[in-house]
Order: C-alpha cells, then sequence, then structure tokens
C-alpha cells in the first residue's frame, strides 16, 4: 500500500477530561414481610421497584401492615411521596411460615368461596372435589377466592394452609449466609445490591422490627460497612408500646440509650405518625421524606446536602403503638432533639419532621458526625468518588494521571460549591501523605478537604428601642 496521503483527514484524540459519575441519592433498602402469596413471589430475593404498581406485582399488597411490614414502604414511597427507588427483601416464607386451617362447612354464594388473603390458594382441598377440574383457588384483591367450575350449592367441606406473619422472627429479619444452602438472607442481602442493579442504598429501613437492639445493631452494621466500599443511615423507630417501650418524649433519652441506639450512622424516631386510619412508622415517612427532599431541585436537587427537618410528612396526627394520639409543643420536640432523637412538629406550615441529629448527639459532638445532612453529604461525595474513578485503578502510577485526577476532584468540587451544595471543597495531593514507599506500593493518596452546610437550626432577632427614631420625629 502507497504511503502517499494525498487529501484532508481528521483524528479524534482523547480529551482526558474525567466526568463525575451520576450516584443516585435516598436509595431505600428495606427487609420485612409481604404477602407474597398473592403473587408467588420471591423469599430472600432483592426486589426493585420504580412505581407502585411494579411493587404490588412482585411483592403483593395489603393494607394490614401489622402482618406485613414491607407494604407500609410500598404505599409510603410509591403512593404518599413518589420515591424513584426501592430495593425490598421479603423474608416471609409460605412454604414455612404457615398454619393449617382445619377442615370446616362453609357455604357457596355466586358459585364461590371467599376465604382470607391468608390462604395459600394451591392448599385448597375440597372434599369429594377436584382442583383444576372441580374448582379452581386465586386471589383478587385481598381474598383468596375459590371459584367452582361447575354449578355448585349448599356447604363443603374445605380445609387450606395459610401464611402466619406471626411466625416470622428478627432472626429471618437480620438472616445471614447458609453454609449448607449457600443462600444469603434477611438483611445480609445488602451487599448483593450493588452486584446486581450497580445502585447503592444509603437508607436501610426494617418496618416494625427497627426497634429491637438486636436488629438495630445489624442495620446499624451494616450501614457502615457495605461491600466493603459504602457506608448508609440506618432509620430506627423507638418502642412505643406501654409494656416494652417509650410512650412519653421524657422516657425516649432514658431508653433509646438503655437500647444502644447511639451510633452515628443511626437515625432515630419517635413516635408514630397516621393519617386517617393508617398508621405509620415515622421511619418510612421520614425516609420518604428524605428521599423527595435529596431529589428536589429546590433542595438537594440530587445531592442529600439538605436536611429534611422541618419539611413536610403525610400525618395527620401523632400516635403510639396502641394509638392513643399524642400532642407535642415546640419544647417537648426540641428536648427530643437534644437528646439525639427525630420527632414530627405541628407547627404553622403542618405536620413536617423535626429534627437534624444522629443517634451519637449529644455524646458525639463532631459536626460530621451528629448533623445527618452533613453526615450523608460526606458519604455521598465518598460514594461518587469511588465510583468516578474506580475504572483508573491499576493503571500506571504516573504524574499526568495524578494531575488529572486533581484537576477533576477539583472541578467537581467547585461546581458543587457554585451551586451550594457544599460552601467549599479542594482536593491535594500531598508529599507528606505519599511516601515512596507507600507510591512503590501503589498506594496513592489524595486528601480532600469540604464544607457541607450545616442546617440552619436557630436564628436570633434582636430587638432594641431605637430612640434616634423619636429626635427624627421632633426634627420634622
Amino acid at each position: 500500500m502507497s504511503d502517499i496521503s494525498h487529501g484532508v483527514n481528521a483524528n479524534k484524540t482523547s480529551s482526558g477530561t474525567i466526568t463525575p459519575v451520576s450516584v443516585d441519592t435516598g436509595v431505600h433498602f428495606v427487609v420485612g414481610t409481604a404477602p407474597v402469596q398473592m403473587v408467588n413471589g420471591k423469599v430472600n430475593e432483592v426486589i426493585m421497584a420504580s412505581s407502585y404498581p411494579e411493587a404490588v406485582q412482585a411483592l403483593g399488597y395489603s393494607d394490614d401492615w401489622k402482618k406485613y411490614s414491607l407494604c407500609e414502604e410500598i404505599y409510603t414511597a410509591f403512593t404518599l411521596f413518589n420515591s424513584a427507588q426501592v430495593f425490598f427483601v421479603n423474608v416471609l416464607d409460605p412454604k414455612k411460615h404457615k398454619k393449617t386451617v382445619t377442615e370446616a362447612q362453609m357455604g357457596v354464594v355466586d358459585n364461590q368461596i371467599e376465604l382470607p388473603i391468608e390462604a395459600i390458594a394451591s392448599s385448597v382441598e375440597i372434599t369429594g372435589k377436584t382442583a383444576g377440574e372441580d374448582y379452581e383457588a386465586f386471589y383478587s384483591d385481598t381474598k383468596c377466592v375459590v371459584e367452582f367450575l361447575k354449578e355448585t350449592t349448599g356447604n363443603v367441606a374445605i380445609k387450606y394452609d395459610a401464611v402466619d406473619a406471626s411466625q416470622v422472627t428478627k432472626e429471618d429479619i437480620i438472616g445471614g449466609y447458609s453454609v449448607s444452602t449457600h443462600k444469603t438472607t434477611g438483611l445480609e442481602l445488602i451487599n448483593s445490591v450493588f452486584p446486581r442493579f450497580t445502585k447503592v442504598p444509603d437508607i436501610i429501613l426494617c418496618p416494625n422490627w427497627s426497634h429491637d437492639p438486636e436488629v438495630a445493631a445489624v442495620m446499624s452494621a451494616k450501614s457502615e460497612n457495605i461491600n466493603g466500599l459504602f457506608e448508609a443511615e440506618a432509620i430506627l423507630d423507638v418502642d412505643t408500646a406501654e409494656e416494652t417501650g417509650a410512650t412519653y418524649y421524657t422516657e425516649v433519652p432514658e431508653w433509646k440509650k438503655k437500647k444502644n441506639f447511639t451510633k452515628r450512622t443511626e437515625i432515630v424516631c419517635f413516635p408514630k405518625v397516621a393519617l386517617g386510619d393508617r398508621v405509620f412508622n415515622l421511619s418510612t415517612q421520614l425516609a420518604a421524606s428524605m428521599s423527595a427532599v435529596d431529589n428536589a431541585t429546590e433542595y438537594g436537587d440530587g445531592t442529600p446536602c439538605e436536611s429534611a427537618s422541618n419539611k413536610s410528612i403525610q400525618a395527620d396526627r401523632m400516635v403510639i403503638a396502641d394509638g392513643s394520639e399524642v400532642i407535642m409543643d415546640i419544647q417537648q420536640a426540641n428536648y427530643l432533639n437534644e437528646n439525639g432523637v427525630v420527632t414530627a412538629l405541628n407547627f404553622y406550615n403542618g405536620f413536617v419532621s423535626w429534627g437534624n441529629y444522629t443517634a451519637c448527639y449529644p455524646a458525639n459532638t463532631d459536626v460530621t458526625d451528629y448533623f445527618y445532612c452533613v453526615n450523608r453529604m460526606f458519604k455521598w461525595v465518598a460514594r461518587t468518588l469511588i465510583l468516578t474513578y474506580w475504572n483508573y485503578i491499576d493503571r500506571g502510577t504516573k504524574r499526568r494521571l495524578i494531575d488529572a485526577v486533581v484537576q477533576s476532584v477539583n472541578d467537581w468540587l467547585a461546581s458543587l460549591a457554585t451551586d451550594e451544595k457544599i460552601i467549599g471543597g479542594r482536593v491535594e495531593f500531598n508529599e507528606s501523605e505519599n511516601s515512596t514507599s507507600q507510591l512503590a506500593a501503589g498506594i496513592v493518596r489524595f486528601h480532600i478537604y469540604m464544607t457541607p452546610p450545616s442546617p440552619m437550626q436557630k436564628m436570633d432577632f434582636v430587638l432594641e428601642y431605637d430612640l434616634s427614631y423619636l429626635e427624627a420625629l421632633v426634627a420634622a
């Protein structure tokens, strides 16, 4: 081939620009129970849902949230707050958590029998009749329907197995890894989210279970170490049952301390809230509000820089476990805040979450630990850096690469500062932190300095009587 070039050539070269990865915030990971018998749903598998219909299709739905805790999250996240993505783990196993309902005579109405939603359709047996030939069982709304394929009247003898959510234990929620089955269950499944979906949950919830100290401890441990790389927040509820928990605000700090709800990775909530006939764990409402605030253009705009405190929740009253209403004024709410507890408040702007502190306050007074929005912002920046620069691992340790990383991070931090997501930030490659032995071993350390904005918790207006205005009056 001739080496003579005749004409015009054009080639593209790499710009060398490193664009930060877009990292989601306010992503929920929720472990609990769902009526999966309705939809032949999965047990101890991570389910990603982005809408109410998608969640219901995968997990089923019931308004009985005491039995089916994931349904509270489905309703709160998607119906009330329009959350983008939630990762669910159902631990209710219809093959395991069930009981047999003894044979009974039931009347046939319009060629049908209606059974409770807990009935396992495949287990239905009718004396003298054959499934598939004489009848079929299926789910419709909040019931299991037995429909006869031939004209049937009178009473029939029927028995079935029913899901029993009361058999689910905290050990099911906590989960773990089975050597014999090689299966991972419960909270332990959080480590499978990123490998499967390339998403990192940053909020961990266990509605109806997070008040248990053992469950809370595991939630907190998982929030400190996801995939050995990432961190999240565990949102916990105070037990408000009269026999075992705290029913009055003055009892909460002692209960919190006794149960060891004192970590920087935990946000503790008291009491419950209600809207109409529905009662919610405050944790689910706070988590949904945090996600909404993170992603609202006027607040976080895709970052967790803004606190969800004093932002709307969907409630018309506060209650404890037995349904008794809780009335709390600003002084009582602030007392809870001072003890590291987030509560709700009904002020002139309606019901809002109230409080900015993580559970470590007041024992820990490091601002990066006790303000949850500052804490979350550091974690979000860390996630962004890890996911953005992962592709550069194992490249040659060269000055050009180091300079490119420094320039890229500084540009990104400057853009965050311009958008007021942080007050300021910079990255430095310091000789004192990068010894020749470390560099030879392939270890490069970049030092980032940044200041997320603290929530403006208090505004002081000083009023003073000014006599000079009277002098001006006389002068006139």
